[in-house]
């Protein structure tokens, strides 16, 4: 089986006037499929950049991206949105949803782009909002709802399709400490479900703590992996 994620090498050189800044610095890494990781570092540590590598948001100045065995860092512009919308899902800090839009509309765009009719599309965006707790919020519009529920509409939304690789960019960045808990164990459940691999990258130690493996980045290198024995 292949590699849910496997970095090798990766260097990223940002041009700042006559300066180089490096982002990236050599780093390699391997994730199994079904596996929840975390990336963990304070602002500028480099992992925020690692994570627009590898949703082909950015290209690497060297080395090599495999996601689910396939070369992200080869692919052109086209190829990596047809990736995209087959095979990842996002979560994100501003959760992102389209102001108007109501939540079951949210939730089920993503399905457009892979060509689903739209009987199905609503059906099984009426079912993961169920899933996530809002059954009742499906006519409801980002501004009608707190942001513990715009956060559950942008995990329904990234889970919709069952994408084998879910990518969360500080997902509870925005949430007190009560809602984090909430949400993380509900991302973990559905990753769980359906075996699903879930790469977060967050600053909090205590969204880490649910990871099975947490990678710890500074100034650009993997300065140390731990596994996660405290986890459950």
């Amino acid at each position: 089986m292949d590699h849910a994620v496997q970095i090798s090498d990766l260097r990223k050189v940002y041009r700042v006037g006559e300066e180089k800044v490096i982002a990236l610095d050599n780093v390699s890494l391997t994730i199994e499929p079904g596996e929840i990781c975390c990336i963990l570092g304070t602002s500028g540590s480099g992992k925020s950049t690692l994570l627009n590598m590898l949703a082909g948001l950015e290209k690497p100045t060297r080395g090599e991206i495999y996601l689910l065995g396939k070369s992200i860092h080869k692919m052109d512009e086209r190829q990596l949105a047809h990736f995209r919308q087959r095979y990842l899902g996002f979560i994100f800090q501003s959760y992102h949803l389209l102001p108007a839009l109501t939540a079951l509309e949210n939730v089920s765009l993503p399905l457009t782009f892979r060509g689903i009719d739209r009987h199905t599309r609503q059906r099984q965006a009426r079912q993961i909002l169920t899933a996530v707790g809002l059954s009742k919020h499906l006519r409801h519009r980002p501004t009608q709802m707190s942001g513990g529920q715009q956060q559950r509409v942008g995990i329904a939304r990234a889970f919709v399709g069952r994408p084998p690789l879910i990518l969360a960019d500080e997902p509870t960045g925005n949430l007190d400490s009560t809602t984090t808990r909430e949400v993380m164990d509900l991302i973990i459940d559905l990753a769980h479900q359906h075996q699903q691999t879930l790469l977060i990258v967050t600053h909090d130690q205590e969204v880490a703590s649910y990871a099975d493996r947490i990678i710890h980045v500074l100034d650009g290198r993997i300065e140390s992996i731990e596994n996660n024995t405290k986890r459950g």
